[in-house]
């Protein structure tokens, strides 16, 4: 019996097209998130993805599915989603942008600026008077570094609780070009978050087994390229201040990648640079955190990756989460944790690293 509270360390709300239409000037509006009828279907358009069916017929949606349609329209109503995620007993969140993640898909730097400060304006507005329930993930783009910082600094001065950066920028983040980004985080002192499927179009295939391969391969992998490149290049070990989170790319994988990254260092000692003071994977367990909703591998991997590093998430309103299920879900895939163990990765964790009470 769970009787504290769970913490998701990974949630969404699903932003209004016509926010996107009514805020970002003039000029951008045409590129930014909008929907239109194409031979009797409705598709979504946004700057930098190929164009996407909106909704499954009412006749393919089971119960579930339909609560989480209503979710997804409603989510952005303070009051609902407080009594939604009640409803799952979810106490706290962090909140992500749904269209804000794939904007950073965009090729054009100002329009990428421009729409996060149109999201991050618009979520704290809504969600800023409720710290105690919501920890905000400020939209910031990459494509212009520069641009990047100045809104890191804007938005912790507007009290938003964690960054979001995307997790495939053009730019890959071992290049010295991001150096006064890493110094910017430490010094705001908040958490910087890496969201799969951001940076780029997730959708890599469109032939059979297209939904299963852009979801795995488009998605959840990476998470490996976030830690690989971190861990190795010697960002963490220059800026042993930067906390870090993978966020819904599970973590069955990550016991394998810290043993790899090590494996990597250790016989390739050669040719590598730089040099570390510690081995890639403790870079990590300093440092990282990494989000799920179901992954029992993960739980029995806890012997490698520690469990301080492990957040729970139920993913609000997705398909692929566990809400309104998550009580559940948890008891299910927790079988054989201890209450120490499970309490951490399910509510103290998150609560230690975005600032929410437990009491």
């Amino acid at each position: 019996m769970i009787d504290y509270k769970l913490i998701s360390a990974d949630s969404h709300v699903d932003e209004p097209p016509e926010m996107w239409q009514e805020r970002l000037p003039e000029r951008f509006r045409d590129r930014a998130p909008h929907r239109k009828v194409v031979d009797g279907k409705e598709i979504e358009l946004r700057d930098g993805l190929r164009p996407r069916k909106r909704y499954l017929g009412q006749d393919e949606m089971n119960e579930d599915d339909l609560l989480r349609e209503r979710a997804t329209k409603e989510g952005w109503d303070p009051d609902y989603r407080i009594k939604a995620q009640d409803q799952d007993g979810v106490a706290a969140e962090v909140i992500y942008p749904n269209y804000g993640l794939e904007l950073t898909a965009s090729t054009d730097a100002e329009f990428q600026i421009a729409s996060a400060r149109v999201y991050n304006d618009w979520v704290a507005e809504l969600f800023g008077p409720y710290p105690d329930r919501f920890a905000l993930a400020a939209l910031i783009p990459v494509l212009d570094i520069e641009a990047g910082i100045k809104e890191i600094y804007r938005v912790a001065k507007m009290g938003l609780g964690s960054l979001f950066v995307p997790s495939k920028p053009s730019l890959p983040y071992n290049r010295p070009e991001y150096e006064p980004l890493w110094s910017s985080v430490e010094e705001v002192g908040l958490p910087l978050n890496f969201h799969i499927s951001s940076g780029r179009d997730p959708r890599i295939e469109r032939g059979p087994g297209g939904a299963v391969i852009n979801y795995v391969m488009g998605a959840l992998v990476d998470g490996i390229d976030v830690l690989t490149y971190l861990c190795a290049s010697g960002v963490l070990m220059n800026h042993p201040k930067l906390n870090f989170v993978i966020v819904e790319s599970g973590i069955g994988w990550v016991a394998w990648n810290l043993i790899a990254v090590d494996e990597g260092y250790q016989k390739h000692h050669m040719w590598v640079r730089p040099k570390l003071d510690m081995n890639p994977s403790e870079y990590f367990k300093r440092q990282g955190h990494v989000t799920f909703g179901e992954d029992a591998v993960g739980l029995h991997n806890r012997q490698y990756t520690g469990v301080d590093c492990l957040l729970w998430g139920n993913d609000y309103p997705h398909h692929e989460g566990t809400w309104p299920h998550s009580r559940e879900a948890i008891e299910r895939q927790f079988a054989g944790v201890s209450e120490e163990d499970k309490k951490k990765i399910i509510s103290t964790n998150a609560a230690k690293l975005y600032g929410f009470s437990v009491n």
